[in-house]
């Protein structure tokens, strides 16, 4: 067999492979939507599992929690002893991880420091908020004699989206949580997507339907979570003062909820009253208000302008320093300028 035929054997074999595993997914994802996920009550391949985090939670929150709790709080089968995933999640064995990663640029190329957060969920939660609270730096200003401090991000903000990460994400899958941190934003990618039906406007809005039910309600249970959809309302509340308003993007597989750092965006706000802004003006600032960008496509869309009008009023929008372009070609988008 000579060099080519080999090269074509293997690239074969390679697509052989993607294929299969293209398959796979897609019939995983039909399983899941005419049957619904049920991965919290599929049995642990681990069935020596301990919950000494689990146990001091449920102390902590003032719940019971022993072995006579395991069925009806989702860790066991019905009529059987057999640990499910679930109680896979809450024990000190949980095989799914968080990753920190903190970066010195904006673009997320430079590392400054990174972490890895293991064990029960639980554990991961109070280990996790610890060191985002040590990254979570506060400004220093004054009222008069009193001494201000202002945190990049809003405490309850950060709890509630790392919250969000560890009830919601889709523990089929094996990857870990993200969180990516830089002087402008911090990030939060879930695995898995948005459940069929729902949209990133449905979230924003606080409508939720959760994925791993049992894990939400453990976690309601504790008062970790009022109740679905409440935690994405409450970071929006929070920022409502705040120029730039978080972000919520979504592909078929990620969820990623970017919190901008209070401390870093633009101090100002433009006055409807300017009379250099009209009406189509205050619609792209708004919309980058609330989602942290606009593209071309998006900016035609929304002021129902075609291409050259379109340049016309970002070109204004430049000139008078509200705006910036970011990128290049199909990828530019325009944000709020630094000041």
């Amino acid at each position: 067999m000579n060099f080519e035929s080999e090269n074509l054997e293997f690239k074969s074999r390679i697509t052989d492979e993607i294929y299969k595993e293209i398959i796979a997914e897609q019939i995983r994802n039909m399983i899941k939507q005419s049957d619904g996920d049920n991965f919290e009550e599929m049995r642990s391949s681990e069935q020596e599992l301990t919950f000494e985090a689990a146990a001091a939670a449920f102390n902590r929150y003032h719940v019971e929690f022993g072995a006579e709790k395991y069925r009806a709080l989702g860790l066991t089968q019905k009529n059987s002893s057999v640990f499910t995933n679930l109680a896979c999640l809450i024990s000190d064995q949980c095989e799914h991880t968080t990753k920190v990663a903190v970066f010195s640029d904006e673009d997320n190329t430079s590392f400054l420091d990174s972490k890895e957060f293991e064990g029960s969920v639980f554990r991961q939660l109070d280990d996790t908020y610890s060191y985002l609270m040590l990254c979570n730096k506060r400004k220093v200003c004054f009222k008069g004699l009193e001494r201000v401090e202002l945190p990049d991000y809003p405490d309850e903000a950060v709890r509630e989206a790392l919250l969000n990460s560890l009830v919601h994400r889709d523990y089929g899958f094996s990857g870990s949580i993200i969180i990516n941190i830089n002087s402008r934003e911090m990030e939060f990618i879930s695995i898995g997507g948005l459940l069929p039906g729902l949209s990133a406007e449905d979230i924003r809005a606080g409508i939720s339907q959760p994925r791993n039910k049992h894990l939400a309600e453990i976690f309601h249970r504790l008062r970790l979570i009022e109740s679905y959809g409440t935690g994405i309302r409450r970071i929006y509340k929070l920022y409502e003062s705040c120029v730039e308003q978080p972000r919520i993007e979504v592909t078929s597989n990620t969820f990623r909820l970017i919190l901008p750092n209070m401390n870093a965006v633009p101090k100002f706000k433009v006055e409807t009253q300017n009379t250099s802004l009209n009406p189509q003006m205050e619609k792209i600032l708004d919309y980058i208000k609330r989602n942290g960008s606009i593209t071309d496509e998006e900016t035609g869309k929304l002021i129902e302008v075609k291409r050259t009008r379109i340049y016309v009023i970002t070109k204004e929008m430049r000139d008078l320093g509200l705006i910036e372009s970011v990128g290049r070609g199909p990828a530019k988008k325009y944000v709020l300028k630094k000041q």
